[in-house]
């Protein structure tokens, strides 16, 4: 199987079967199955790859951590407060990167991107703004929104937004890119 294929699999197939158990059942039966396969997609990458890719692992403690809340404690709060929490992070992570001097974005594009500095600096900025203001989004639509419309945006308006914005961000790539010189 093609290996970005296999990835986006890994990465939303336990976001998928968290809409059908959700549809089927309900948010607790949801949160459940969420947990556990998102634990399955960090094994099964593993097993795969020979490797724990960091972004997947996070997101499973995490979804572990408040889904399990969620069910010990019956409080629905706790799973739709966790994509805040993962957006939240990653804001706080790639900013503290920028801090110590080190872009995680670079660390995780490099191999496949070839920028300046000021470039790395500015990507991990805008991506840092951006998962700030998804946090800032999953907040008011749980809080003023019925818990089908969370979930709806939470399984397909996140990721259309995370694509949009990803797309956004080719011409500035397409400037910014160093092109390699022949060797």
């Amino acid at each position: 199987m093609n290996p970005q294929l296999r990835r986006s699999l890994l990465d939303f197939g336990p976001l998928l079967l968290f809409f059908i158990a959700y549809r089927l059942f309900d948010l607790f039966v949801a949160t459940g199955t969420i947990m556990v396969t998102a634990v399955a997609a960090v094994v099964v990458g593993y097993v795969l790859d020979r490797k724990l890719h960091p972004l997947p692992l996070v997101t499973a403690i995490i979804v572990v951590i408040f889904g399990g809340l969620t069910l010990y404690l019956n409080d629905k709060m706790f799973i739709k407060i966790k994509p805040t929490m993962i957006y939240g992070l990653f804001a706080v992570v790639l900013l503290g990167g920028l801090w110590f001097k080190r872009p995680f974005i670079k660390t995780i594009f490099g191999t496949a991107l070839e920028l300046d500095e000021k470039s790395w600096r500015s990507l991990t900025i805008r991506f840092a703004g951006f998962f700030g203001g998804m946090a800032i989004l999953n907040e008011l639509i749980w809080r003023h929104f019925s818990e089908k419309a969370w979930v709806n945006f939470h399984v397909f308006g996140a990721v259309a937004l995370t694509i949009l914005f990803c797309v956004s961000q080719v011409p500035f790539l397409m400037k910014h890119q160093i092109e390699k010189e022949n060797e």
